[in-house]
């Protein structure tokens, strides 16, 4: 039996793994932390009995994953819950935008933008689970559904900016802009309409959820499938030089390039030694974990029911934030995600007493403290917020990047969400997992489709690796 080694147990790493495994190899996962899972782990941070997510904590792509969808995880204990509202979007006149997880809720509350919103969103969002066979693959690739991809790239070429200025009131182009700003890139930058609408076509399908006993129960699953496919996972491993692997006909890294190439030095070529050591990293975030006495008081009782809120107020005022972070300068007004999971899943709370997290968006590598800004963000528009904080755990860019190596600089997004990064991953080549060692591949999510914990990234790197097995194999 052929063996395979998948250094890093992200997500990606354990879909890298289960492909594999399910394909007849013998499989080992090296993990370097005392636990699993990468961006994808749960644990208290505060006070007892709160249920925090290290990372990623909500799931739209993931949810409709088509490597998931194959695995039947609900048997191994993931289950998706949903919050009353996947996303809303508070405004300065304490008015609210509200993303639904219909495309037709959406725009029903959207008065007179309902029809422009439809109409653009509409599509993709309707047919999302034959979409996303091709939206999750490497670009270079004969696309099923040509058409649609096409409708779909067409828009999410745009800058955001011009995207939101199809809308004709505030609230569209804030709700618009807010999803956009999880590129973490300027709003008048081209591709930057590609992150919204990746996230609003699930959203709109799927949902917003999150994993019920938190995020770790993605990984978990993961693992308890490849031990079923009978592979293996060893934790407390650092491979710090592929001299110290064990032979295998296929090699898996779960890691940033530039760890990759920390781990695979001279061996590899110099044209990839360059790419990977040319890979941009992107801006930070600034996360904070809270206890909070009977949730977060918001001005509009909307945005009380959403998993995700995106406090930004204004188009104008998200887009500015953003642009200050690109000039690596800490914006007095930053962007800031909220996360309300225990809105979907009340076990992560204790009595009245509930885990919000919260992440500002910050200059790569920001060695100050965001803590207070991130609290009088929400507090503007929740009023009384700070005196119902009862505990506070911070993570700086720093403390996120030594927690997961991934993570360089607090990059949560492993590297820059660049045109070329974003589609096509650290080498413009028609395949971005080949490190250029035979038998060597990149998964991580500085491949495509990039960030989430949809394993997509280590599935397609996988499956790439068993063609080129096959034709090793059959090579004389």
């Amino acid at each position: 039996m052929a063996e395979a080694i998948v250094v890093g147990s992200g997500p990606n790493g354990l879909a890298a793994a289960v492909v594999l495994a399910r394909a007849g190899l013998k499989v080992t996962v090296l993990e370097a932390a005392g636990e699993i899972g990468g961006g994808a782990r749960s644990g208290e941070a505060t006070l007892p009995g709160l249920l925090y997510d290290h990372c990623a904590a909500v799931h739209p792509i993931a949810a409709g994953s088509p490597f998931l969808g194959t695995l039947d995880l609900e048997r191994y204990g993931l289950r998706w819950r949903h919050a009353p509202l996947p996303c809303a979007h508070p405004l300065p006149s304490g008015d609210a935008a509200v993303l639904h997880r219909s495309v037709e809720a959406t725009a029903a509350a959207l008065g007179v933008d309902g029809p422009r919103w439809r109409a653009l969103f509409g599509p993709s969002a309707d047919h999302y689970p034959a979409l996303a066979g091709d939206l999750l693959r490497p670009v270079p690739h004969l696309p099923r559904r040509p058409l649609r991809l096409a409708q779909f790239g067409a828009l999410a070429a745009l800058p955001a900016s011009t995207v939101a200025g199809l809308f004709r009131t505030g609230r569209a182009r804030a709700l618009f802009g807010g999803v956009a700003a999880h590129a973490i890139r300027p709003l008048d930058h081209v591709f930057t309409s590609a992150i919204a609408l990746g996230l609003l076509s699930p959203v709109q399908h799927d949902g917003w959820p999150v994993a019920e006993g938190g995020s770790g129960r993605i990984a978990a699953a993961l693992a308890a499938a490849l031990t079923d496919f009978g592979g293996a996972v060893e934790t407390g491993v650092h491979i710090r030089d592929a001299a110290e692997l064990p032979p295998s006909a296929i090699t898996m890294y779960d890691l940033a390039p530039a760890g990759v190439a920390a781990v695979l030095g001279d061996r590899l070529p110099s044209p990839v030694a360059r790419a990977y050591q040319r890979f941009r990293n992107g801006p930070a975030v600034y996360k904070v974990d809270l206890a909070v006495a009977e949730g977060i008081p918001w001005r509009n009782p909307e945005v009380a029911e959403a998993g995700t809120v995106h406090v930004g107020g204004s188009f104008a005022q998200t887009a500015a934030s953003l642009r200050t972070v690109h000039n690596g300068r800490m914006p007095a007004k930053p962007f800031v995600l909220v996360g309300q999971q225990y809105l979907a899943d009340p076990t992560r709370s204790h009595g009245n007493i509930h885990p919000v997290s919260a992440y500002a968006h910050v200059p790569h590598a920001y060695p100050g403290d965001a803590t207070d800004a991130i609290i009088a963000r929400i507090e503007e528009f929740a009023p009384g917020f700070r005196d119902r904080i009862l505990a506070i755990s911070a993570d700086s860019p720093a403390d996120l990047a030594n927690d997961n190596p991934n993570f360089i600089g607090g990059d949560i997004l492993t590297g820059a969400k660049t045109p070329s990064q974003l589609l096509l991953g650290p080498r413009l080549v028609g395949n971005p997992y080949r490190t250029g060692i035979p038998g060597s591949y990149l998964c991580s999510a500085a491949t495509p489709p990039g960030p989430g914990a949809h394993g997509m990234c280590g599935a397609n790197a996988a499956a790439f690796a068993l063609r080129d097995l096959r034709r090793r194999r059959r090579s004389p």
